[in-house]
């Protein structure tokens, strides 16, 4: 690669965010590039383990911050390769909410109704699954006996997961040996690659800077393979338009190091970051009680003393996603099985003494691991996320050779957040310690701070310039050809896994992408259907969207 390399679309990042657009612009005949700072691993490539320079720190990036940690995808699939594949749709009053600004955060342009058709086709796409109870790992089911007696209400699920090719391993954190689970490396990225999309890994990109003719050149780094802090290598690209997609730990630290060279970035560049309002609690269950308060049993032994034995989130309760409530009052409460590492430091002993985090009393609770039920819950947040300078390459400052690093997020929750963990974190307790069922604790802030898998709205969407970095069609403000497609877009907390979210937002962008690179020259055309050739979803999209490339 040399200076002169060029092509239509440099896509920054493959996971929802730039695998989506990657498709249907190369079907729509544009020539794209997707330059993924992390490895390209295939399904023989994912390792049942959770050891060092496994897949599993391979394809993870975790960057501890000032009040925050993020854990992020880091291969080429992104998060869609290492999330729990969990699908709902947002509340309907998420896209109402008013959060710290006093005003409607989305953009007037989008509710649950505009954005349906646009869910409509990822699900189609990619595709979503219906659980029903069958589907329901040892976990889950536990949890929705508890949520039963408790007198609360319990649903299967939305997955992306091919329940027929399914092993339940749970090892689906780490990358999916089976292909049951549907990333993005089953469905968008083959396309992509099948209608002449190239996808470059290790090519970790710094920053961006104008050429003369009002393209774009992005500036990279080739990463080593097996050592992430070594740099081999750089490069340049050029291309008429770029799409950040690199996550939202990662996506405003290139907006903000390319300032100097681009001029002046929107004030909401690496502000209003929101944790998607996230926290875990860890449920120690008492087996006979399990027995004699829910009647549950298994042939083969204890009760539920496999929580590990699954797949990831199978059942969540939703009764608080109520929009009646007031704001900060409406979370969901999910089971997760979050696999040793995180989740056995960070795991406190409910009632121990200080550190529960730390000391002989959380010895003797590792020993009953396989009796850990972790309760994933979603609330909302003030988005009061905000990141500093950016480090001189990256997103972070590399610590260890692969996963580890700092970075310059700031987050310090306000008396909202904390109001809303409060209150999921007793809602949790409610359920899962009713008649002595098991004994909760959520996990510690002490060591890494708050932590979210789902991080958002570090460049957000939205109508108001002071307060949102990218117009309601994902460009950024004041720099045409430059679009943000990823989770930084969504303006705050969804109180639901926000995957499917960020995916309709992404093929919501694709229309007005066409329409800046046909003004910029390219023939390029919208309107490919799903990519196996589906076209169901793509007809319920609106017209006007449909012939974007006419």
């Amino acid at each position: 690669m040399n200076a002169i390399d060029k092509t239509d679309v440099v896509i920054v990042g493959s996971g929802f965010g730039g695998s989506i657009p990657a498709y249907h612009l190369a079907a729509g005949g544009a020539k794209v590039t997707v330059l993924e700072r992390g490895p390209w691993l295939a399904a023989a490539d994912f390792e049942h383990d959770y050891l060092l320079g496994s897949s599993y720190t391979r394809a993870f990036d975790f960057v501890v911050g000032d009040g925050m940690s993020v854990l992020g995808g880091n291969c080429v699939g992104g998060g869609s390769v290492v999330y729990f594949a969990a699908m709902p749709r947002a509340p309907r009053f998420v896209f109402e909410r008013h959060g710290s600004i006093g005003r409607r955060m989305w953009p007037s342009v989008i509710s649950r109704d505009t954005l349906e058709p646009w869910y409509d086709r990822v699900d189609e796409s990619i595709p979503v699954s219906k659980q029903d109870w069958s589907d329901v790992s040892y976990a889950g089911g536990l949890w929705a006996a508890a949520c039963n007696h408790s007198g609360r209400t319990a649903n299967p699920a939305p997955v992306a997961v091919d329940n027929a090719t399914c092993v339940n391993c749970n090892f689906m954190m780490a990358g999916c040996k089976f292909d049951a689970k549907r990333s993005m490396l089953t469905n968008y990225l083959p396309a992509a690659l099948a209608h002449g999309a190239q996808i470059r890994p290790l090519h970790e990109v710094q920053r961006l800077e104008r050429t003369e003719d009002g393209g774009y050149r992005v500036h990279f780094d080739l990463i080593d393979e097996e050592d992430y802090r070594i740099h081999t290598g750089s490069g340049v690209i050029e291309a008429k338009v770029v799409i950040i997609a690199a996550g939202a730990g990662a996506t405003p630290v290139i907006l903000q190091r390319s300032e100097a060279a681009l001029g002046e970035m929107p004030h909401g560049v690496g502000r209003y970051f929101s944790g998607n309002g996230e926290r875990l609690n860890t449920a120690i269950i008492d087996e006979d009680r399990v027995r004699e308060v829910l009647g549950l049993s298994r042939e083969d032994g204890p009760v539920y003393s496999a929580n590990h034995i699954g797949k990831g989130p199978t059942v969540a309760n939703w009764d608080k996603l109520d929009g009646s409530l007031p704001e900060y009052e409406r979370y969901s409460l999910e089971q997760l099985y979050f696999p040793p590492g995180l989740g056995t430091i960070l795991a406190q002993v409910p009632g121990g003494a200080e550190p529960r985090w730390f000391g002989a009393e959380k010895k003797e609770m590792l020993k009953q691991w396989a009796n850990w039920l972790t309760i994933f819950l979603m609330t909302e947040d003030d988005n009061e996320g905000v990141f500093g300078t950016p480090p001189p390459t990256g997103n972070a400052y590399r610590i260890s050779q692969q996963m580890l690093g700092r970075g310059s997020l700031r987050y310090d929750p306000t008396e909202n957040t904390r109001r809303g963990w409060a209150l999921a974190d007793a809602d949790c307790k409610a359920i899962i310690e009713k008649d002595g069922l098991a004994k909760v604790a959520p996990w510690t802030n002490d060591v890494v701070g708050a932590y979210t898998v789902h991080p958002l709205a570090s460049c957000r969407i939205g109508d108001d310039p002071a307060t949102s970095a990218l117009h309601p069609n994902h460009e950024l403000r004041n720099h045409p050809g430059i679009f943000v497609t990823d989770s930084a877009s969504v303006p705050g907390a969804l109180t639901v896994n926000p995957a499917m979210t960020i995916a309709a937002l992404a093929e919501r962008s694709v229309p007005g992408i066409v329409r800046e690179l046909q003004a910029r020259g390219v023939d390029v055309k919208y309107g490919a259907p799903a990519p196996d050739g589906s076209i169901t979803g793509r007809r319920a999209v609106s017209k006007l969207d449909l012939v974007a490339g006419s």
